[in-house]
């Protein structure tokens, strides 16, 4: 919402704004460009021209809707899914998303599920095999191993402690 408005305010008529994508009705010049990045760096947003970091933003958008929005657990392998919601094979772009993210898809798609077993733990509302299957881990065991692999505690220890270790979804 925020990046609409920007646009608008600065004379812009956006068709569409999603989370990391924005499409105007007309073509934008150079200053144009600078000052639409200028008022989004502003808002702590950057504009993305490089094609390499937009496929890699875009691996990280469709990874995120897909741990801590969607309602149904992904019944096919990340990279069949990835492949399909980005229309490009998958090592191409599990070689751009390493180069560009210095990790690799597998890592980050680990940590952003560890974040949302986090979360979950936090509210305290489901048990941690219901965690595990909402999450698509083989097992409870199988969480835990990688729960404690990222955050050096356990799923218990981590839901007993009293402050909360969780992260924004950007600084993961």
């Amino acid at each position: 919402m925020v990046v609409k408005a920007e646009l608008e305010k600065l004379g812009f008529n956006p068709i569409s704004v999603e989370l990391g994508e924005v499409l105007l009705s007309e073509n934008i010049s150079v200053d144009d460009k600078l000052k639409i990045a200028e008022k989004l760096n502003h808002f702590g947003f950057e504009l993305l021209e490089d094609r390499k970091t937009q496929i890699a933003e875009q691996i990280k958008t469709t990874i995120i809707n897909l741990v801590h929005y969607s309602k149904e657990p992904l019944k096919i392998n990340l990279s069949t899914y990835l492949s399909h919601q980005i229309n490009q094979d998958y090592n191409q772009l599990s070689a751009i998303f390493s180069e560009a993210e210095n990790q690799t898809i597998e890592k980050y798609f680990i940590a952003q599920k560890i974040e949302k077993a986090k979360e979950m733990l936090t509210y305290g509302e489901l048990t941690l095999s219901e965690i595990a299957y909402q999450l698509n881990y083989s097992s409870v065991a199988h969480l835990s191993a990688q729960f404690k692999k990222v955050t050096d505690l356990t799923p218990s220890a981590y839901k007993k402690q009293t402050f909360d270790k969780r992260k924004t979804l950007d600084e993961i």
